[in-house]
C-alpha cells in the first residue's frame, strides 16, 4: 500500500530554519507530482509549495516565495521542503501529497495520496 511518511518537524524559534522530508513507498515516485500542504491552528488545510516529475518545475505561495524551497530526489523517492527565516504564522502540521496530474496542483483535490503530517511549531 502506498505510505507517505514526512519527518523534520518540530520546535524552532523565528528566523530559524528546518527541512522537511517526506519518503514515499508503494508507489512509482518519479510518475508523482509531489504537494506540501499546511494547517495552521483553527484554519483549513492549505496549499504550501509543489515540484513536478522531474523537478524542472516548481510552485509556491507568496508567503512563503523566498524562504522555502522544494525539492525532490526520485532515487530516493523523497520529497524536501527548505524552510528559512522562519516565521511564528508558519507554524502548522505540513503535510507532505502526491498527485497524478500537474492540473489544479494547489487544490487538495489534486492528490491522491496524503501523510500523516509533521508539526512545525516557530517560536517569537
Amino acid at each position: 500500500q502506498v505510505q507517505l511518511v514526512e519527518s523534520g518537524g518540530g520546535l524552532v524559534q523565528a528566523g530559524g530554519s528546518l527541512r522537511l522530508s517526506c519518503t514515499a513507498s508503494g508507489l512509482t515516485f518519479r510518475n508523482y507530482v509531489m504537494g506540501w500542504f499546511r494547517r495552521a491552528p483553527g484554519t483549513e488545510r492549505a496549499f504550501a509549495a509543489a515540484i513536478t516529475r522531474s523537478g524542472s518545475i516548481t510552485y509556491n505561495i507568496g508567503a512563503v516565495k523566498g524562504r522555502f524551497t522544494i525539492s525532490r530526489d526520485n532515487a530516493k523517492n523523497t520529497v524536501y521542503l527548505q524552510m528559512n527565516s522562519l516565521k511564528p504564522e508558519d507554524t502548522a502540521v505540513y503535510y507532505c501529497a502526491a498527485g497524478s496530474t500537474v492540473v489544479g496542483v494547489t487544490r487538495e483535490d489534486a492528490y491522491d495520496y496524503w501523510g500523516q503530517g509533521t508539526q512545525v511549531t516557530v517560536s517569537s
